[in-house]
């Protein structure tokens, strides 16, 4: 499970079964097994390869004292962000996740930086009306 909705996220992986790079950020030296990669939603369909329904995924393994594990999907494209609607209300109140740039400078070194913060509370409260 990941802390969030797919559905929300990157809409595409389940409206129209596309497929986007997803790598490991963290725990690249664990051994890797085949997951399914499910949402926080009470929707069924809010799964990574939604139509498949299988384990179509290597992921590292885990124990339950490491560090949690943190995926990237890449080439998601700009426009899912405007599908998705950052900031809104999403399908079952999941807030808009942290979005985070990782780009690599003249030196060939990696940077990382932060473009949005996660949503908080107050902010989706306040869409309602509260």
């Amino acid at each position: 499970m990941i802390d969030n909705s797919l559905m929300n996220t990157i809409p595409d992986s389940w409206g129209i079964s596309e497929r986007f790079i997803l790598l490991p950020i963290n725990h690249w030296d664990k051994e890797y097994q085949r997951v399914n990669i499910g949402g926080l939603t009470c929707d069924n369909a809010d799964y990574y390869n939604s139509e498949a329904h299988h384990n179509q995924v290597f992921l590292p393994k885990l124990n339950a004292t490491d560090e949690p594990l943190y995926l990237g999907f890449f080439h998601t494209g700009a426009y899912q962000d405007a599908l998705s609607g950052f900031g809104g209300i999403k399908h079952c109140l999941i807030p808009s996740p942290r979005q985070i740039l990782v780009d690599r400078n003249f030196k060939g070194e990696l940077l990382d930086w932060q473009v949005k913060s996660e949503q908080d509370v107050d902010s989706m409260l306040k869409i309602l009306g509260y």
